[in-house]
Order: C-alpha cells, then sequence, then structure tokens
C-alpha cells in the first residue's frame, strides 16, 4: 500500500499563506496521479486540485485558481499545496490522495482515488 501523511495545516488570517505537504511513502506503483481534497463542515469532499503521474498536466477548482498551487518534489517523495490569499471558505481538512496509473490523464473524483492521508485542518479565521 502507499501511505500519505499530511503536515503543515494551522490557524491562519484571511489573505494568509500556508504550504501543505503530503510524504508519500511504501509506494506500490511508479506511476502516481496526485490529488489534494478537502472537506469543510456539513460539505461533501471537494476536489482543490489534481496532478497527473508526470506532473506534467494540472487541474484546480474554481474557487481557487490563482491562490493554490500544487507541486512536488521527488527527492523527498512529498506533495505540496501552496494556498495564498486564504479566505475564510477554505476552512476545511485537507487531504492528499493518490492513484495508481499508467493513464495520462487528470483525475478529478474522489472515487478515482485508492489511498487517503488522514488530513490536516486549516483554519481561516479573522
Amino acid at each position: 500500500q502507499v501511505q500519505l501523511v499530511e503536515s503543515g495545516g494551522g490557524v491562519v488570517q484571511p489573505g494568509g499563506s500556508l504550504r501543505l505537504s503530503c510524504v508519500v511513502s511504501g509506494r506500490s506503483s511508479t506511476n502516481l496521479a496526485m490529488a489534494w481534497f478537502r472537506q469543510a463542515p456539513g460539505k461533501e469532499r471537494e476536489l482543490v486540485g489534481s496532478m497527473n503521474w508526470l506532473g506534467t498536466s494540472d487541474y484546480y477548482t474554481d474557487s481557487v485558481k490563482g491562490r493554490f498551487t500544487i507541486s512536488k518534489d521527488n527527492a523527498k517523495a512529498t506533495l505540496y499545496l501552496q494556498m495564498n490569499s486564504l479566505k475564510p471558505e477554505d476552512t476545511a481538512v485537507y487531504s492528499c490522495a493518490t492513484k495508481g496509473t499508467k493513464d495520462h490523464r487528470l483525475f478529478v473524483s474522489p472515487y478515482d482515488y485508492d489511498y487517503w492521508g488522514q488530513g490536516t485542518q486549516v483554519t481561516v479565521s479573522s
């Protein structure tokens, strides 16, 4: 199994920034599509952004475009989510997810993903 561990969440004021990290280990496949999801209280889990396994394509939900960026550090086996200009509506538990695949497509549904981290809380409040 693939193991994912998120970190970097916390409390930040509106307009602030956070960088979330997701360390990947125990890979059973060298081809891993990656994504960040979030779930706010009382709401369904939603995609934040996704990246194909090559890291050549990415996708972001409209509400975070221009503010959030997915990146990765292969040497550290870590996926990042840089979050800038945070808004109160960004408050949620953020989880990273991965899917072993040779498909170069982007996957945007939580049902597409096989492995999940435990989540890290991000709270944006004034």
